[in-house]
């Protein structure tokens, strides 16, 4: 009887080393900051299967988790520009674990069109990813149009989401500003069809219980490239 036994795993674990896909590593540039390092079918490098990590200026953990055949899965963890967790998320039960509290330090505001009276209790819209990977797509949707280029280093940005009561992206503009100035001097109506369709979906934010609409503001800086990078 031991004896079948001892063949029988011998025959599962083979089973299992057969279905093994091999995969290879892939280093790529997600934008001018941002690095990623993951694994893909080594059959289709097309398919991300296996580990993924990214970082921010080449050093700085950005983001770490898993895909199984090109999707999310399990517990993924999201990182600020300075290595600091801010989010955990379990793709696989679609679940936020953890979201560090916002800093005063951080380039992120938030702003409901509503009259707050003392004992109101407000949640913030949240967005898988944290409130920087999560935001790339939006960031990297932006290039500073011709005829701003000889302003390059001279400007910043402001970008300003409008997140609906039903959890979902509304509207997006970008701000351009020079600094010291009170406003805005042009303001760039982004399109918010956006390739990705989950790039469009936050958790709302919450008055007193109740979803409601809130407007979220990051400051940003333009790069070299003439694209938006996170102000630290």
């Amino acid at each position: 009887m031991l004896k079948r036994c001892f063949i029988l795993l011998i025959a599962i674990a083979s089973v299992n080393v057969c279905l093994a896909q091999e995969v290879i590593v892939v280093k790529r540039k997600l934008d001018e900051n941002i690095n990623e390092v993951f694994d893909v079918l080594k059959s289709n490098n097309a398919i991300r299967n296996g580990k993924y990590t990214a970082y921010y200026k080449k050093k700085t953990i950005f983001a770490t988790g898993s895909f199984d055949n090109d999707k999310r899965v399990g517990l993924w963890q999201f990182y600020d520009l300075k290595g600091n967790i801010t989010q955990t998320y379990n793709y696989t039960s679609k679940k936020i674990y953890y979201e560090a509290p916002e800093l005063e330090s951080s380039p992120l505001r938030y702003f409901v069109d509503r009259e707050l009276n003392p004992g109101d209790t407000i949640t913030k819209p949240l967005r898988v990813g944290g409130r920087y990977y999560g935001f790339l797509p939006y960031l990297d949707l932006f290039t500073l149009p011709s005829g701003y280029q000889e302003l390059d280093g001279k400007i910043g940005a402001m970008v300003e989401l409008l997140v609906s009561p039903g959890g979902r992206l509304a509207d997006y503009k970008v701000h351009l500003i020079v600094p010291g100035a009170p406003q805005a001097f042009r303001i760039i109506n982004m399109n918010i069809n956006l390739p990705n369709p989950d790039d469009l979906v936050f958790v709302p934010a919450k008055l007193n219980g109740e979803p409601v609409s809130c407007r979220i503001s990051i400051r940003c800086g333009i790069t070299s490239g003439g694209h938006l990078e996170f102000l630290q």
